[in-house]
């Protein structure tokens, strides 16, 4: 139990959990409280599992430490963004002005991320109970037909046979199967997990993927546009915050592309051209985009013209979600209807044929 709850300690905090300490702390700093005190008022009424943390932030603060620096040390409980707006606060001065850009911030992305479950909960609900349906007919509901059928003197339509051949395998190797599944899936998972090039590969084909390679694509370019316009807005200059809009992203592609704008920036190629340079085939940034970016690199206004573009983008992706959700829910009905409805007709073929049969 002490090396699972060690493992729980190391484990970052989720958006959700980031949001919620950012707004109590808003909270309790809008009300005067220094914030040594606030933090000491949010450990008492924080749940259990923020309590080992709160202490050592609150013993960090006490020994004079910064406070972008002790959430730092905190065993990556947040994200890179979230430090930094705090880091560009304690230039300023200004801390609560970053607790309300982290706010937004976290609020938008936990909502784009609800409409994209929302959306595609239907399809993957719809899918994985057809994959039961024919499972439990694989295992209980041929059997049955077979028993019945090995009673009639004649051969069964080629179907009918197929459909038994496998049904039989499938109830002889089932545990097999799904240990072998498992096993895979394990494997997959634990590769994925240890190597950055499988997860680059998995990230690119992604957004090959038909109809939902290009709802990836606007989600992945509304949180980097979302972010990197928080972070300029903040007060950080623009390569810093492409270097931490790199660490914070949720795409490898955005990831790399950021830290290749980087190195554009440096050798002295304007904003514009270095989008256009290192995006060239438009994997990521579309056309429009990267005009609209570049005129609000050249007008000063680029933070603005980002936190613009990722609203339309947002707005684009949930109108895009909910059509497909509508689109999807007749296919997914008729697909259901044609697997179950096909097992159901190549059970039936032995008994339309029975006068040949018999």
């Amino acid at each position: 139990m002490e090396f699972i709850g060690s493992l729980l300690q190391r484990q970052g905090l989720c958006k959700a959990d980031q949001y919620h300490f950012a707004q109590q702390l808003l909270t309790l700093l809008n009300a005067g409280l220094p914030l040594l005190n606030a933090i000491e008022l949010l450990t008492e009424s924080a749940p259990n599992s923020w309590v080992h943390w709160l202490h050592n932030l609150r013993d960090l603060l006490r020994k004079g430490n910064g406070f972008s620096q002790s959430l730092r040390m905190q065993e990556n409980k947040f994200s890179a963004e979230f430090i930094n707006l705090i880091r560009v606060s304690e230039r300023s001065g200004d801390l609560t002005l970053a607790l309300q850009t982290i706010c937004q911030q976290l609020k938008d992305q936990i909502e784009l991320k609800r409409k994209v479950q929302q959306s595609l909960a239907y399809p993957l609900i719809t899918l994985t109970t057809s994959f039961l349906l024919v499972v439990v007919m694989m295992i209980w509901v041929v059997p049955i037909f077979n028993d019945v059928f090995s009673q009639f003197q004649a051969e069964l339509p080629a179907p009918t046979r197929a459909l038994i051949a496998v049904s039989t395998a499938f109830q002889h190797f089932y545990l097999e199967i799904a240990l072998c599944m498992l096993i895979s899936i394990s494997i997959f998972v634990f590769a994925w997990l240890k190597s950055p090039y499988l997860q680059k590969r998995c990230d690119r084909l992604s957004l090959r993927i038909p109809i939902l390679g290009n709802l990836f694509r606007l989600a992945t370019l509304t949180h980097w546009c979302r972010t990197l316009g928080h972070l300029l807005n903040s007060g950080l200059p623009l390569p810093d915050a492409l270097r931490v809009t790199a660490q914070s992203s949720n795409h490898w592609l955005s990831h790399d592309l950021s830290a290749e704008i980087f190195k554009q920036l440096t050798r002295g190629w304007p904003f514009g051209d270095a989008l256009a340079r290192v995006d060239p085939s438009h994997r990521l940034f579309d056309i429009e985009t990267l005009q609209l970016l570049r005129i609000g690199s050249e007008s000063g206004s680029l933070a603005e013209m980002l936190c613009k573009r990722s609203d339309i983008l947002g707005a684009q992706l949930s109108n895009q979600l909910n059509t497909l959700s509508q689109t999807l829910e007749p296919v997914l009905i008729l697909l259901v209807g044609l697997i179950i409805g096909g097992i159901v007709i190549v059970l039936y073929l032995p008994i339309f044929n029975l006068g040949q049969i018999v």
